[in-house]
């Protein structure tokens, strides 16, 4: 079970402050519950967890049997949401460094149990539009075996729809199959891709019309890619299930405490906050979760400004500000209780660095240690931090973990007195864009 650590930041909390905010904050709790604040149309995110879909969960995981036994390589083009949350979770469960195709036979375990040896490299393109990306990318591509899950509502979006023409001329000149090869994930009966789709036969996954691409990490959008990779989509999802059952209640409810520290602090004149993780492959959580609250919050000139950083190594870049820079920021460590970082610290005779004084310890305890001193310097240093702590870096978690911010910033988006599912600014830059570039 998740674990949220409030006591680094309540010493900068007006007394009362949460007290007198609880009775706001179970309203736009029950508001989330009962489909009843603004937005309610897309609270499908919800719904799919409280009612699970094991077909389309199996059916997910054999079309990612089939692409892991016969792709190199799956491409995912999509941008924002239809990305993002695949990324993050991918990053976390899988290996920092592929295994040695020589050192690993056919079924081989990874370091999380996977079968890591028949897994496809992942790769994403239609989230910018650098023209030098796609030419690199697809001269990599050249000679290997490519599918494609292109990841789109309407199909239209300009960034994924550009990398998909690329994409698709690329498939149909190499593959006498490309057609099979290709599958989008979509609305469920309208956009451009729905009618290409029916055209040429592709494998369709659709997107829940009630799920907005920030919230859509646990259908198709995220678990195609996520299952391809090889992590247990089932136990990802069914960890999330476990939480929204779990963070209905509003007794000992961290999702609320989250939202409620994080409002109250706004209100006190803070800014930004800068979510931080000391485990590197959680740093990919972070891109996601700027996504869900800068889109879900920003509006309306009202919410934190999210910001991730990833310690230490960003202690030695942005470690001088957090510390004595302006005091808007609040903080917040995503932290794991076992990493499994069990190295331990080598004896050296020389003792040349000076570290003999931590030979045997674990690079987990030094991590703990960097975590505990980071922590209580920025608290005396003037910043309120809390810290979630996840169990374990597995699937289960994980599928928890994202529940959690996704309860809480919707929450937090009717505290904030804002429609939390909406994006209207969103529009503004590409009416601008679409002017400059001569759209009819």
């Amino acid at each position: 079970m998740l674990r949220l650590d409030t006591g680094n930041a309540l010493p900068f909390l007006n007394d009362g402050a949460l007290d007198q905010l609880r009775p706001r904050v179970e309203a736009a709790h029950q508001a989330v519950l009962d489909k009843t604040g603004a937005g309610n149309d897309f609270l499908g995110w919800r719904d799919l967890l409280l009612d699970p879909n094991d077909a389309l969960l199996e059916d997910l995981a054999a079309t990612a049997a089939a692409i892991r036994a016969d792709a190199d390589v799956l491409l995912c083009i999509g941008i924002g949401g239809s990305y993002l949350g695949a990324q993050a979770v991918i990053e976390a469960l899988t290996p920092y460094f592929p295994p040695r195709q020589d050192d690993a036979p056919a079924g081989a375990g990874d370091l999380f149990g996977q079968g890591a040896s028949r897994s496809p490299e992942i790769l994403f393109a239609g989230h910018h539009m650098s023209g030098a990306y796609l030419r690199e990318l697809l001269a990599y591509l050249d000679g290997k075996s490519v599918y494609v899950n292109v990841i789109s509502k309407s199909g239209t979006t300009l960034e994924p729809a550009l990398a998909f023409r690329f994409a698709r001329q690329f498939l149909e000149d190499r593959f006498d199959d490309a057609d099979r090869r290709i599958i989008v994930t979509t609305d469920p009966s309208k956009g451009a891709l729905n009618q290409l789709q029916r055209e040429r036969g592709y494998k369709k996954y659709e997107i829940p019309r009630d799920v907005g691409g920030r919230f859509s990490v646990l259908t198709p959008v995220g678990l195609l890619p996520i299952a391809v990779a090889g992590v247990d989509i089932r136990s990802l999802f069914y960890g999330a299930v476990a939480a929204c059952e779990r963070y209905a209640s509003t007794q000992d409810n961290p999702t609320l405490d989250y939202a409620a520290t994080r409002y109250q602090l706004h209100q006190q004149g803070y800014d930004a906050e800068v979510l931080t993780a000391f485990e590197p492959r959680l740093s990919g959580i972070g891109d996601w979760w700027e996504q869900l609250f800068g889109e879900s919050e920003g509006k309306e000139h009202k919410g934190l400004f999210p910001a991730s950083l990833q310690y230490s190594t960003d202690l030695h870049s942005m470690g001088q500000y957090m510390q004595q820079g302006r005091r808007i920021l609040i903080e917040t460590f995503l932290m794991t209780e076992d990493d499994d970082g069990d190295l331990a610290v080598l004896d050296s005779a020389a003792n040349l660095d000076g570290l003999n004084y931590l030979a045997g310890q674990t690079m987990t305890h030094v991590n703990r240690k960097a975590y505990e001193g980071t922590a209580k310097a920025h608290t005396d240093g003037g910043v309120p931090n809390m810290t979630l702590w996840l169990d374990r870096i597995a699937p289960g978690p994980l599928g928890e973990c994202l529940y959690f911010f996704e309860h809480a910033v919707a929450v937090s988006g009717y505290l904030l007195g804002v429609n939390p599912f909406d994006q209207p600014g969103v529009e503004t830059y590409k009416k601008e864009m679409f002017r400059l570039l001569g759209k009819p």
